[in-house]
């Protein structure tokens, strides 16, 4: 191998060194609740930068009365299909302004219907033929988001570094945000209260 070529390499290796993305990862304790899943930790909107949705829609199903997942967060632009897998009709809607209160109707068991979130939202999701059934779609800025499980892990992949805003929405508690700087893998403890 000649020296440029050896040259040319290392420089290769130190540019993707630099580029490479780091993990932001942490707990959020979620007080006041049974356990600490549902909580939507994020990087809210970057001066700049837009974000192409993914072409593959996401899926909701709706089954043994219960929608599968009960917090999805995405990307804005994103199709959510909401898959009925009951052998009974079912019904989404949302009384939520910036999702523009959908009402996809009712459908019967195998069948999907579609609704595309077009701007950052938390829309609550309904069933009108069964009152107890309820789900969350939550759709924001950046691809850089996670849910947390029931101990209050979660792990967001593929940031740059740089300095946000991490912001963290829960169904029943106080949305909290924070500024943070990534340079390489990053730790992160946050704590939600009652609103």
């Amino acid at each position: 191998m000649s020296i440029y070529r050896l040259m040319a390499a290392v420089v290769l290796a130190l540019v993707a060194a630099n580029v490479q993305a780091a993990d932001i990862s942490g707990t959020v304790t979620a007080h006041g609740m049974r356990n600490n899943a549902d909580a939507v930790v994020y990087i809210d909107s970057i001066p700049g930068k837009d974000f192409s949705p993914p072409q593959e829609p996401m899926t909701i199903d709706q089954k043994d009365m219960v929608f599968e997942p009960h917090v999805l967060p995405v990307l804005v632009g994103t199709t959510v299909d909401f898959l009925n897998s009951d052998a009974f009709l079912h019904n989404v809607f949302t009384p939520d302004k910036c999702a523009e209160k959908f009402n996809l109707g009712s459908w019967p068991k195998g069948e999907a219907r579609s609704y595309t979130f077009k701007q950052p939202c938390a829309a609550v999701l309904l069933c009108n033929v069964h009152p107890e059934m309820e789900a969350f779609v939550v759709a924001v800025p950046t691809p850089y988001f996670a849910t947390t499980d029931r101990a209050g892990a979660f792990k967001i992949t593929g940031v740059p570094d740089g300095t946000y805003t991490i912001k963290v929405w829960h169904p029943k508690l106080k949305e909290v945000s924070q500024e943070i700087t990534v340079a390489g893998d990053t730790k992160l403890d946050l704590e939600l209260k009652k609103k």
